[in-house]
């Protein structure tokens, strides 16, 4: 399916408010582009405009002359509601206006070409564009970015029936090993929370998990076991999770925003941080972690200022957890079971997550209105390299890797390697079948450049195979993962930067990672 991945993070150190939106990952080379600009203070204003109407209780700032300027951020003819009022036309232009000023804001200029152009090639391949929103500026995370939509009328990006939408964060580990699972396999935990009578919430849980839809689509639904844990220490979690294989964590009771990754009472006085429960997750391969609660994507905050890679969702979406729903604010407890019902439901039907979500989502916006928050409420982070998968079809059966040794030929083929050109620098040699990782940290690299420009996962070396008359050729690529796009190759005209595409390699070809005065590597084929 293809991918468009677009990026946000302020420009730091410009004495303005100047922000950078641009394309990390697109289905086409010339996809990648840039731009800079402002955000438009009426922006600024309909948010808090919505902030005032719909938020339950995080307000963070935008920007620090947010409030700078004053006027009203409405056409004319928008009638103000009655205090309090928070349903009827007035809400409802409201949300569309929001969402429109959102679309507006990111989508222009060459952004908006990119756009297009990946919709095209996914309608040309008869499937949906899968796009990614990495939001890298901690005070623009609490924004519904999932209503962005372009004109009144069209559906926003979230419901778009040729989209899937989620959030993402490039800055992750690499996912760990992932089972092939048939069935959904949840742990449901329930926490301190003064407001639930957990063994009611829990008996209810369990039942909009586990229900068994009744009619002839009945024998299409993959099998669902709920085992459920009420008020556990965490070590009586961590081994529950260790003992048995399941592929869905579910938290529902009290927890709060922290550094850390938010805070989960388990029980009144056993907190458990978001970094703490991202190791246990990953280490027992937990592919999709859902949170019942409204801070489960919200960061935490200090004098109304957001605090960076601080939300649950962020927190375990870099430590290599697949997927991770959570709430944007709060979301009333019948809301929340209907949105679960439909989300499970599209699960045991071998739904990717993310196109469950718009399907959970879609439900929500049809029970509850368009005009009230609750289906802008759930907020999906899918990890880069995750293509959603969930569960497989047991009628698709599991797909081997194939033997792709061909006999009598190849086997005298020259070998590959990197070397450094530093005086006494190192030569790594390229096996043929394995991928060479480049960067920063010793942990998922081959290749360990300690240097601060050089990125965790900052690159890829590669080898695919071509055969013509029985005459088999390897070719070497160089894959750009870099934070900033910050690899280079020295070409006819000086150094290049390749900006997150694959690249050829040819023998001799000289290579920086980071900085553009940094170490100089060579892609040496052996006897060529």
């Amino acid at each position: 399916m293809p991918s468009l991945n677009l990026a946000i993070a302020r420009l730091l150190n410009t004495g303005t408010d100047n922000f950078a939106i641009w394309v990390v990952k697109a289905p086409y080379p010339s996809g990648y582009v840039l731009r800079d600009c402002v955000c438009p203070v009426e922006l600024t204003q309909v948010w808090q405009e919505w902030q005032q109407m719909f938020a339950g209780h995080s307000h963070l700032d935008i920007s620090s002359n947010s409030t700078s300027q004053k006027a009203n951020p409405f056409p004319l003819d928008w009638i103000s509601p009655p205090s309090g009022q928070t349903t009827g036309p007035h809400s409802s232009r409201l949300m569309q206006y929001l969402g429109m000023n959102l679309w507006r804001w990111v989508f222009d200029g060459q952004i908006l070409g990119s756009l297009e152009r990946s919709r095209g090639i996914a309608m040309g391949e008869h499937t949906r564009l899968r796009f990614r929103l990495e939001i890298r500026d901690p005070d623009l995370i609490a924004l519904p970015w999932e209503i962005m939509q372009r004109e009144p009328g069209q559906s926003a990006m979230s419901l778009s029936p040729d989209l899937l939408f989620s959030r993402t964060s490039s800055e992750v580990d690499a996912l760990p090993y992932l089972r092939t699972d048939q069935a959904l396999s949840i742990l449901l935990v329930l926490g301190h929370d003064e407001k639930l009578q957990l063994e009611q919430e829990a008996a209810i849980l369990q039942q909009t998990l586990a229900d068994t839809p009744v009619g002839g689509n009945s024998q299409r639904y993959a099998p669902c076991i709920v085992n459920q844990l009420l008020q556990p220490t965490p070590q009586e979690l961590i081994d529950e999770l260790e003992t048995k294989a399941y592929n869905v964590f579910f938290y529902a009771g009290h927890g709060l925003p922290d550094p850390d990754g938010g805070l989960l009472f388990l029980r009144p006085d056993m907190p458990l941080n978001g970094i703490e429960l991202a190791q246990v997750l990953t280490r027992t391969g937990v592919k999709l972690a859902v949170f019942n609660a409204c801070w489960g994507a919200q960061p935490a905050a200090i004098n109304h200022q957001a605090i960076p890679t601080s939300s649950l969702a962020e927190v375990l979406i870099r430590n290599g957890v697949p997927a991770v729903l959570g709430m944007r604010d709060e979301i009333a407890d019948h809301e929340s079971h209907s949105f679960i019902q439909a989300f499970t439901e599209a699960l045991r039907l071998h739904k990717p997550i993310d196109e469950a979500v718009a399907q959970a989502r879609q439900e929500l916006l049809t029970v509850y209105k368009f005009n009230q928050p609750a289906w802008t409420l759930p907020v999906l982070y899918l990890h880069p390299d995750f293509d959603g998968e969930l569960i497989k079809n047991l009628d698709e059966g599991i797909t081997e890797l194939p033997d792709t040794a061909i006999p009598d030929v190849g086997s005298s083929l020259p070998t590959a390697s990197l070397r450094s050109l530093t005086p006494k620098g190192k030569t790594w040699l390229l096996r043929y079948g394995v991928v060479t990782r480049i960067g920063r940290t010793t942990r998922d690299n081959d290749i360990v450049i300690p240097e601060p420009s050089v990125s965790k996962r900052h690159a890829e070396i590669f080898c695919r195979n071509t055969l013509t008359d029985a005459t088999l050729v390897r070719t070497y690529y160089l894959q750009d993962f870099s934070t900033y796009g910050t690899t280079w190759f020295l070409g006819p005209n000086g150094w290049q930067q390749i900006l997150r595409e694959e690249v050829p390699l040819k023998s001799g070809m000289q290579l920086k990672f980071g900085s553009a005065k940094g170490e100089t590597w060579e892609f040496i084929i052996e006897g060529s």
